[in-house]
């Protein structure tokens, strides 16, 4: 029979002292034939945390996990195992301590959560089962890493991935020959001299903006990290959000600069942005050269297709703006010189977008118009 200050482990049939009796609380929850097996075992990893067992938890998010990863450790039994067509849950006890582990076995993402009668059991049993978990991939010659946030159900999110990226030698013909040029110098910042925290790319649709910034990415890669922001409007609307991006992740290891990429920003730096955007300019301004800023060395890098007099005159003051380049249309000769003929090609010249299409022949996929009907009547 149990003393009144034992408790039972769910999961098992050891006594656990309660490390915090009056703070441990009841766990419900329900199950029907609606639910998953790993929605079952997620169910399960929380009884020891909730109940007060296990108070201290800790949680790893991990990417590109080696498809030989373990993601276990010594003494631990397996107690649930939940395998589905591209997921799988696993549960494991320990002496003090739960190992909740799922993983995402196509995107190669995993979490690692242990609960534990102590803070330092549960990072020390966290760090055992990831060791050696994640295969950073090879650097290739044509692809940067770059860091993604967004801000999810349970909060920011920052997931890594490495995209396509050519090296600015081989892009430098796209773009118009004044504009490469001023392209090039800002290739060459190797960030022991930056004046200026804002770097805008305006233009019109399609003349290569992103596919500048990714070259960018790849020539920076060695003193700067590069994130791209997928949900900037919410960025600047929450001040929690905000400080979790600009103040990054602390580690020792982490770039001392940091480039923040926000795309098709126009409502943000316009004329009329502190009109219809409320404080989200004020919030961009000061994670540039204000208090937010300041020890951060975080450079932001926003694409808009405003012309440049209706940008704020705020946005584009000297000492915080690092470059403002308007990406054009190449002009006709140039145009015709990167196709290798003139047949399509407007007396404005054309977009970067454009020239594409001209060569490679991709069209829209669109409905055929249909012939005017010619009526009854002759």
């Amino acid at each position: 029979m149990r003393t009144p200050h034992q408790s039972v482990d769910r999961l098992g049939s050891r006594p656990v002292e309660p490390a915090v009796p009056s703070l441990s609380l009841p766990l419900t929850g329900s199950v029907d034939d609606g639910d998953r097996l790993i929605d079952v075992v997620d169910l399960l990893a929380l009884d020891a945390f909730v109940t007060g067992r296990e108070p201290f938890g800790r949680t790893s998010y991990l990417e590109n996990v080696r498809a030989d990863a373990a993601l276990t450790t010594d003494g631990a039994t397996l107690v649930r195992d939940a395998l589905e067509e591209d997921s799988h849950g696993r549960l494991s006890v320990g002496d003090g301590w739960t190992l909740h582990v799922t993983r995402w076995k196509q995107s190669r993402r995993a979490r690692v959560t242990v609960t534990a009668v102590s803070a330092e059991l549960a990072e020390s049993v966290l760090t055992s089962a990831s060791a050696n978990a994640v295969e950073e991939p090879e650097p290739a010659a044509d692809s940067v890493p770059i860091g993604f946030w967004h801000f999810g159900p349970h909060g920011p999110r920052r997931a890594q991935r490495e995209i396509d990226a050519a090296p600015w030698n081989k892009i430098r013909a796209n773009y118009a020959e004044p504009v490469a040029r001023t392209l090039e110098r800002l290739m060459a910042l190797d960030g022991t001299a930056v004046a200026g925290r804002l770097l805008l790319l305006h233009g019109e649709p399609g003349t290569g903006k992103t596919t500048a910034l990714r070259a960018l990415a790849q020539q920076w890669r060695t003193w700067c990290q590069v994130d791209c922001v997928l949900d900037p409007e919410r960025l600047f609307g929450d001040p929690a959000y905000l400080m979790s991006v600009a103040l990054g992740s602390g580690d020792d290891d982490e770039p001392r600069w940091r480039l923040l990429m926000l795309e098709d920003c126009d409502e943000l730096i316009s004329g009329e942005a502190k009109a219809s955007a409320g404080q989200s300019l004020s919030r961009l301004l000061n994670l540039t050269d204000g208090l937010l800023g300041q020890g951060r060395n975080a450079l932001i890098a926003i694409t808009t297709n405003e012309d440049l007099a209706s940008l704020h005159p705020a946005v584009v003051r000297p000492g915080r703006c690092l470059a403002s380049i308007e990406v054009g249309r190449l002009p006709y000769a140039e145009a015709a010189a990167w196709l290798g003929r003139s047949q399509g090609i407007g007396p404005d010249g054309a977009t970067l977008a454009e020239l594409y299409a001209l060569k490679t022949g991709a069209q829209p996929v669109t409905v055929p118009e249909s012939a005017p009907s010619t009526g009854m009547y002759l």
